[in-house]
């Protein structure tokens, strides 16, 4: 579904890259591994060429924060295959002070999750839709969460040490109207702009968060990365190439 298009995913090294990564090479796209650690990314690169001979995988450093780094990999890809298809915004960057309780949070460090990892988001969707414009097509996905359209499930968290920082939620909330905006600025530009809001992904929570947090969805509660692959594919295909400014919500149900 995804043969020779170019697909950047920033973050592309981290549990949900890696997997979108894998669903593109074995869709027969060109993957690029967008992360800080370029370390972390060249391991994935050789784990996933080892297994599958035909892989084609690039590993570019990119902080989405750096315009230069950005536009450095714009122009090594234009020049390396002739186009980029897609981005998919997925890195997770983390300020100083992120994660801290609610009464505890001060506003600078609000403020530096909100300009981190939304204005991230935002620099890099600017830099690509302008290479994009000059291309006359382009497609971006945004990766937002359950979180972007309601408030976290409090009890979910009982009994255990986790919380949910409300500056993640801002920020996930801000990124679906980011979304819209986009695409109904650029959608005469054939430039496609949309979000996928996964519920909670596997990674080693207490026995307690997991059981109070399956008792709100369908058959499997917590999901794997693997199984938010099916809906980015989507997206990335020319199947979906009418669909523009939309949130595809992958959850088991949680949020019903």
């Amino acid at each position: 579904m995804l043969t020779d298009k170019v697909i950047v995913v920033t973050g592309g090294a981290g549990r949900i890259g890696s997997a979108f990564i894998r669903a593109i090479a074995n869709q027969n796209g060109i993957g690029v591994i967008a992360d800080v650690d370029t370390k972390r990314a060249n391991l994935l690169k050789d784990e996933i060429t080892s297994s599958q001979k035909d892989a084609r995988i690039e590993v570019l450093q990119i902080d989405i924060s750096d315009a230069n780094s950005i536009n450095e990999a714009i122009n090594f890809l234009r020049s390396k295959y002739g186009h980029i298809d897609a981005l998919v915004n997925n890195a997770y960057p983390k300020s100083k002070n992120y994660g801290k309780k609610f009464f505890e949070i001060d506003m600078d460090d609000f403020n530096a999750f909100l300009n981190l990892h939304l204005g991230g988001y935002f620099n890099i969707s600017q830099n690509f839709i302008k290479y994009f414009l000059e291309q006359g097509y382009g497609n971006i996905i945004n990766i937002s969460s359950i979180q972007g359209i309601g408030a976290p499930a409090f009890e979910t968290y009982e009994g255990t040490n986790m919380h949910s920082p409300v500056e993640y939620t801002v920020v996930k909330h801000g990124l679906l109207g980011m979304t819209k905006y986009m695409a109904k600025m650029f959608k005469k530009d054939n430039i496609r702009v949309n979000a996928i809001s996964p519920g909670g992904i596997l990674d080693g929570q207490p026995e307690p968060f997991l059981s109070q947090y399956k008792k709100r969805c369908g058959t499997k509660g917590m999901l794997d990365a693997n199984d938010i692959c099916g809906a980015l594919v989507y997206l990335l295909s020319d199947s979906s190439k009418y669909v523009n400014g939309q949130n595809i919500v992958v959850d088991d149900g949680f949020s019903l």
